[in-house]
């Protein structure tokens, strides 16, 4: 998004994000890969300490989606994320590796739409 400042570990690998909350960046939100607020906004020191606790692994457990009712799709898995939107389908169709339905949410998922399980 824009202004965001993405977090990286020593290897490269981005972890999260700070969008800014003040101009000059003295206040930031923390954000997870999906753009969700990891606490209250912080300093950016703090900010960033706090993302880099971040990991990757988050995205391997599984995920339920609000669909936007009363409904929501469970058990489901992160096939891609990017910043043309997340990519899920079905956990356990995509651990037997059979052809699944792909649901798509947009990047970032500022409306928390995914959580979880």
């Amino acid at each position: 998004m824009r202004g965001w400042v993405a977090v990286t570990r020593e290897d490269g690998e981005t972890v999260g994000y700070l969008e800014p909350v003040t101009d000059d960046y003295d206040l930031v939100q923390p954000r997870t890969l999906l753009g969700h607020a990891r606490g209250a906004p912080v300093d950016f020191v703090t900010g960033e300490h706090l993302v880099a606790e971040l990991s990757l692994s988050e995205l391997a457990e599984q995920w339920v989606l609000d669909a936007g009712t009363a409904d929501e799709i469970a058990a489901l898995t992160i096939l891609e994320l990017s910043p043309h939107g997340v990519v899920l389908a079905d956990h356990f169709a995509t651990k037997g590796l059979s052809a699944t339905e792909k649901l798509h949410v947009a990047w970032p998922d500022l409306e928390e739409r995914l959580s979880r399980r």
